[in-house]
């Protein structure tokens, strides 16, 4: 039986290569995804193992407010320390060469050491040294904003003073997200408390002579209870954990994909593996005329799943390998702020679960198969052609689908109507109603393909003729293992439309979300979302004849009944706050208005009283006498009036200036206008609404395009399954073709009917996912977002079909040539 196998492998090489190709694809894919996370990972702990190293022990503080100068001092006083060093970090907000802040937030400047605790990597030019007025800056903002060593560069201090310094270096920002994401600047620790103004350190690094053991707990002796001190082994497991998690969370996401891509080449598996029963009816016949048993026959088949799951496993393992690397010179070109220059890792652990989840799928998705091959009875053996198994809808199919179609329905409705939008829970529930839908679909599959392919292939039917009609026929002759197929396909492009709809969705839910946080032209804000907008500016605005409104925001953060809240004002004729309820009419000091949700958490309404605490005024009642729609609102929790809000806090700068053109004017000319006024102040960003909506579009439009395209695996594999099926269909046929041939059928004709057979089962399969895309992308946005409004992609969505139905018949040309090809007198004498 084993030579009989390995026999029966070598004779159908072209099923078996596109099987095996199919579980290669998904392998590849997983195992590419854990090579990728292996390296990165050990990339990031080379780099903080290297780093950790200078460091003997290191005194973090436990809370708040950093490590004072003095805990400093204590350090150094402890026997066996030969170094210690503190730490500065805060904002100091780059210039660039238009002038203005670089960034959405500050640029972060830390203090960069000499010496053997020097933890900056320097990847060009020198570090700051003792030069007061030498900088350093990340590379990949060197890079964006055209700066390069020998450069001078300007600084804001944290009084917004401008400093100028030469650029003497680049660095690396290493493992440390949160540089990666400002930006950083490195400057002398003096230059660094000077610019950000910090009093304390956010970290003591400490060479000593001892055990790191024994001086760690010297060390925390000396700084007491208020301190963390770890060794520096222990500093970078820290700082590579906090790294890793970024990477774990895209680990989980390329996983499902690669889930998805395993499930759909299990369903070709299962095709394939029941395309090989069926071809070799006569032979396993014969195998139990001269002696074979059902356990052997059964064997035969599982172990012919092992083999080809083992080999294409291993190939899996090696096209991951080069995903991985594939992947890493992308994102090195890319710069992305990761380890892409590490040695690719392939871990035990990745060959352990390439391998094991390729057998593991070929041999699960090859036991149905194996199961029916011991069902051949011996006299099989004596048939002159193969028999097409016919197909009927059981009571149980039917109550089982009906149940699980309900429950799916049941669960998506619940999610949908009963918990809150933006709840978690809410999207998990949907993607559980989503996938006991597509369990009924399953099951319904059967059923389906012959009224669907009828539909269908009305048109083809027509414009093909005799062709079209025969290949309609063929589409729903074998039920059960065209719905396979088709599902398969299904999958792919459920997923496809769903997001699609969800992204277009999104799009015109927070565009219309956009118009009502943001009526407006152009809105003014200060980099680091504080009140620090001169108030010149809008009233420099407000005197141009080309503006018609200009509205002013500010606010504080304060104490009001014991809850800390923003309390602002509004200045300018254009507000118009949503009330929910009571009225802002004589609004005066003494009162305020709450939005709906600070006033829930506050138990208070309309005509009840809060007490606003400040330095300047102390206890201050306020009079509740509106609550304000808080949904959308660019108020804050609590408002009062402007002329109150400058006797409780004094005059406060602006937070947010939102302007209004007038009609007729050119919006560049009044660009330019904006621009010269808020010129003096490089802090303050000019946003419109136009670039807001084309950032948004933009990063949308990004998205879409990356899961597209790894979707678009799970696509490929299913392809390989329509040709598989086609390739049983060419088999079965094959005296019912040379018949048809003999009775005038031409090879090109017998060439179109096979192509639009394929066409027809690609569109079935593209069909009903694009009906389980819309229905539960539609839902999945509903819960994500409140007020969703509701949006199909009609080009993209017949994109997909068309596309579909494209691939289905590209599948097809190689086994209708070899239809067509084949002898008309030996197809018709064969058995």
């Amino acid at each position: 039986m084993l030579k009989t196998t390995l026999a029966g492998l070598l004779a159908h090489r072209l099923r078996l290569v596109l099987t095996a190709l199919a579980i290669t694809l998904g392998v590849g894919f997983i195992a590419g995804t854990f090579v990728l996370n292996d390296t990165v990972q050990a990339g990031f702990s080379e780099r903080v193992t290297a780093d950790a190293d200078k460091v003997t022990v290191a005194v973090l503080p436990t809370k708040e407010g950093g490590i004072q100068e003095r805990t400093l001092e204590r350090v150094r006083a402890v026997p066996g320390v030969t170094e210690a060093y503190g730490l500065v970090r805060g904002s100091a907000p780059l210039l660039g060469k238009d002038g203005k802040a670089v960034g959405d937030i500050p640029t972060t400047a830390i203090s960069v050491v000499t010496g053997p605790l020097d933890r900056t990597t320097i990847v060009s030019g020198t570090g700051p040294g003792s030069d007061d007025g030498a900088a350093v800056l990340d590379k990949n903002t060197a890079k964006a904003q055209g700066f390069k060593v020998g450069d001078t560069i300007t600084v804001l201090d944290h009084r917004r003073t401008e400093h100028r310094f030469k650029l003497v270096g680049l660095f690396d920002t290493g493992v440390d997200q949160r540089l990666s994401y400002t930006g950083a600047l490195g400057f002398t620790t003096a230059t660094a408390q000077l610019m950000t103004g910090e009093k304390t350190y956010q970290e003591i690094d400490v060479a000593g002579t001892a055990d790191p053991a024994a001086l760690k707990r010297a060390v925390k002796d000396a700084v007491g209870s208020g301190m963390d001190v770890v060794t520096g082994s222990e500093l970078a497991a820290a700082l590579s954990e906090e790294a890793g998690v970024q990477i774990e969370v895209m680990t989980t996401g390329l996983l499902m994909f690669g889930a998805v891509a395993m499930m759909v080449a299990a369903l070709v598996i299962y095709n394939t593996f029941g395309i090989l029963v069926a071809q070799r009816t006569r032979e396993m016949a014969l195998l139990r005329c001269i002696g074979a048993t059902r356990r052997q026959v059964f064997g035969s088949i599982v172990l012919e799943s092992a083999v080809v799951g083992l080999v294409a496993s291993l190939l899996g393992l090696a096209v991951g390998y080069g995903l991985a690397a594939l992947t890493l010179t992308v994102l090195g070109a890319l710069d992305a702020p990761l380890p892409t220059d590490a040695p690719l890792t392939l871990a035990p652990k990745t060959i352990a679960a390439g391998l094991g989840i390729g057998l593991v799928v070929t041999m699960c998705a090859a036991l149905l198969p194996a199961r029916s091959a011991t069902r051949v009875a011996p006299i099989a053996a004596l048939r002159s052609q193969v028999e097409e198994q016919t197909f009927r809808t059981g009571v149980l199919r039917a109550v089982f689908a009906a149940l699980f179609l309900l429950a799916g329905a049941a669960t998506t409705v619940y999610a949908t109507v009963a918990l809150e939008p933006g709840d978690q829970v809410a999207l998990f529930v949907v993607m559980a109603g989503g996938a006991l839908t597509f369990v009924a679909v399953l099951i319904l599959g059967p059923v389906l393909v012959k009224p669907l392919s009828a539909v269908i292939g009305w048109l083809p039917a027509r414009l093909f003729g005799v062709p079209g009609r025969l290949a309609v026929d063929n589409s729903g002759r074998n039920p059960r293992r065209a719905a396979t197929t088709t599902v398969a396909l299904t999958i792919g492009v459920t997923l496809m439309t769903l997001i699609s709809v969800l992204t277009a969705s999104t799009r015109l839910t927070l565009t219309a979300k956009l118009d009502n946080q943001f009526p407006v032209d152009y809105m003014l804000s200060s980099q680091d979302g504080e009140s620090s907008i001169p108030r010149s500016v809008a009233e420099g605005l407000r005197k141009a004849p080309q503006f018609g409104s200009v509205l002013q925001l500010r606010g504080v953060t304060a104490t009001v009944s014991g809850r800390r809240y923003d309390v602002g004002t509004y200045e300018g004729a254009d507000a118009k706050p949503e009330i929910s309820s009571g009225s802002l009419a004589g609004f005066a000091a003494g009162q305020a208005a709450l939005a709906d949700y600070a006033a829930t958490q506050l138990g208070v309404r309309v005509g009840d009283s809060v007490t606003l605490r400040t330095k300047r005024a102390g206890a201050v009642p306020l009079k509740v006498v509106a609550v304000l729609v808080g949904t959308n609102s660019s108020l804050p929790p609590v408002t009062v009036p402007a002329a109150a809000l400058d006797s409780y806090f004094g005059q406060v700068p602006d937070a947010r200036v939102m302007v209004n053109i007038r009609d007729g004017v050119d919006p560049a000319q009044a660009r330019k206008i904006v621009d010269a006024v808020t010129d003096p102040y490089p802090m303050v960003k000019v946003a419109s609404s136009t670039d807001v909506r084309g950032q948004f579009d933009e990063t949308l439009d990004m998205l879409l395009m990356i899961i597209t395209g790894l979707l678009g695996l799970a696509i490929l594999i299913s392809l390989l399954g329509i040709a598989n099926t086609l390739s049983l269909s060419v088999h079965e046929r094959t005296r019912e073709s040379a018949l048809l041939r003999a009775l005038g059928l031409t090879r090109p004709q017998l060439r179109r009917m096979l192509s639009v057979e394929a066409l027809v089962l690609g569109l079935i399969g593209a069909l009903v996912g694009v009906v389980l895309g819309g229905v539960f992308g539609w839902a999945a946005v509903k819960v994500m977002i409140t007020g969703a409004v509701f949006s199909v992609p009609v080009g993209q969505i017949a994109l997909f079909v068309a596309l579909s139905g494209a691939a289905g018949v590209l599948a097809a040309v190689l086994p209708a040539r070899r239809a067509a090809r084949a002898s008309i007198v030996t197809s018709l004498a064969s058995g």
